[in-house]
């Protein structure tokens, strides 16, 4: 009768522990769905949220110095010295043994330890604050440090992505930067560890849309040209700038420029450069804003750059040498070590012929440093950078003179040895130069659409004051008895029939300052 009473005993208790193994085996599979829920709907806060509720203690995440990250909802155990006592303690102990969990009594509290990753040195760690004696967390907490590890992993991806997509906008930036000064070598070297290279010959491409839609056109043309250097314009927030491999590049594999234009929105007005050498990628670039300008007066929206022979080109050699010389002040050594090199006194200027007031986005840099920099540059050169004349003549100097690029011409007459310095030398030695006849041809192309019969005399007339008056609008307006509104429309015709940006930098009054003055040396006068 007791072996029959000792079996049924047996047999009730295995039923009873079966049924607790069952009840925890649900309870488990429970906790796990809502880990998972968790995670999926609130990443790693939402999971310590969860287990804040779920356990009824604190819990929170620390890093492998004992930092604290974050906590769960209504978590206190943060502010107890004690407790964070044990947890540094803890966490210094699970890196020294390497260890899967640790479990600390301190002050009436049990803490309990459970690194992310045993692996990975600087993975966080989970942390449980509950009244000793507290039973049935270690599973638990070893099922949330594995969704928590995910989580981290996720979370930790995601921020370094985050950093590495403007880390690879401002390298390309600097890329272009670099090609826009002619710093050729320089250039290749920081493309190297991006991709793709560098090609010999490229197009320029200037796309603009509204600036919330820059990225997707960025996106866009990164599926349909890998190959392409798509950089946003530090300057102008619904500009994307875009070099692709010239047609005639012999290395050329990728997209042309028409399949990339192809590929963007309808809104997207886009203007196309003429293929240039890499070496000429500031050509190239204002070649394309040029045709952007032209492109607004398009119902396509498209436009590439009507060719026209540079004046350097037409002057020949001696523009080189010329430009040497007349630079030549800003490549003596800074009196101090903390003032600017000739390097970024040559993009400063650069810059800022191009951009205006808004180089100070282009290079990074204060406004008071552009400003200081521009006037030891017109304190260097002897110029007055308030008129056009003068920058005309730097602008010309700038865009001749390539630092990677040597020169091995002779010295003509056409370039002095010992030129004059200031605006009166440097352009008595210059118009020696634009009294050639191909320069001459030169500006009869440039001024050309102005003087075509079925242009109105007003819009010559205005270029002509413009430029007289040193491309002040208000000026202008005052010499012409007309208002500036009048002005500004008269000069958005001409630019319409010239192909060329005058209202937005970067503008073309050097160089159609430079054709009215050869012109006038050829005794052609201004135009009409």
């Amino acid at each position: 009768m007791t072996a029959a009473k000792d079996v049924l005993r047996a047999a009730s208790d295995s039923t009873a522990t079966t049924a607790r193994d069952a009840t925890g085996r649900a309870r488990r599979a429970d906790d796990i769905l809502g880990l998972q829920r968790a995670a999926r709907t609130g990443g790693s806060q939402a999971v310590l949220d969860w287990l804040t509720r779920r356990t009824q203690g604190d819990v929170l995440l620390v890093s492998s110095t004992a930092a604290v990250l974050s906590t769960g909802q209504r978590s206190r155990c943060a502010d107890n010295e004690t407790v964070r006592e044990a947890v540094r303690q803890g966490v210094g102990e699970l890196a020294r043994r390497q260890a899967g969990s640790m479990a600390i009594d301190t002050d009436g509290h049990t803490v309990l330890l459970y690194p992310l990753d045993r692996l990975e040195t600087t993975a966080p760690v989970l942390a449980s604050v509950a009244p000793r004696g507290t039973g049935g967390l270690a599973p638990l907490l070893a099922d949330a440090a594995s969704t928590l590890r995910l989580c981290w992993k996720a979370e930790h991806a995601e921020l370094l992505l985050a950093r590495l997509e403007p880390a690879e906008d401002r390298a390309r930036e600097a890329v272009l930067h670099l090609l826009m000064n002619g710093h050729i070598t320089a250039a290749h070297q920081i493309a190297g560890a991006l991709r793709p290279r560098l090609p010999r010959k490229v197009q320029v491409g200037v796309f603009e849309d509204a600036p919330a839609q820059r990225g997707e056109i960025a996106a866009r043309l990164a599926t349909v040209a890998p190959d392409a250097w798509i950089v946003p314009c530090a300057v102008y927030d619904s500009h994307l700038i875009v070099l692709v491999s010239a047609a005639d590049d012999p290395r050329q594999t990728g997209p042309s420029s028409q399949q990339c234009i192809a590929t963007t929105l309808d809104t997207c007005l886009v203007g196309v450069s003429d293929p240039v050498p890499l070496a000429d990628t500031a050509t190239g670039y204002a070649q394309a804003f040029h045709a952007l300008a032209s492109a607004r007066y398009r119902a396509d929206r498209r436009a590439t750059f009507t060719s026209s022979p540079d004046l350097e080109l037409a002057i020949g050699p001696a523009a080189h040498l010329w430009a040497e010389r007349f630079l030549a002040p800003l490549r003596t050594r800074p009196r101090r070590p903390q003032d600017p090199g000739s390097g970024e006194l040559l993009a400063t200027a650069a810059s800022w012929l191009s951009f205006s007031s808004q180089a100070t986005k282009h290079l990074k840099i204060h406004r008071n440093t552009l400003s200081a920099r521009l006037k030891h540059i017109a304190r260097q050169l002897d110029l007055d950078l308030d008129r056009i004349a003068d920058q005309s003549v730097l602008a010309l100097a700038l865009r001749t003179h390539t630092p990677d690029r040597t020169t091995a011409a002779p010295l003509t007459h056409d370039a002095p040895a010992q030129p004059p310095r200031g605006t009166a030398g440097a352009l008595h030695h210059l118009d020696t130069l634009l009294s050639q006849p191909a320069v001459t041809q030169w500006a009869r192309v440039q001024l050309q659409p102005l003087t075509a019969d079925s242009q109105p005399f007003d819009l010559a007339q205005t270029l002509t004051a413009w430029l007289d008056h040193d491309a002040d609008i208000e000026a202008t307006a005052f010499a012409l008895s007309l208002s500036g509104t009048a002005v500004r429309k008269r000069l958005a015709r001409a630019e319409e029939a010239l192909q060329r940006s005058l209202l937005r930098p970067p503008t073309a009054r050097h160089d159609l300052w430079l054709a009215q003055r050869a012109l006038s040396l050829a005794g052609a006068g201004k135009p009409r």
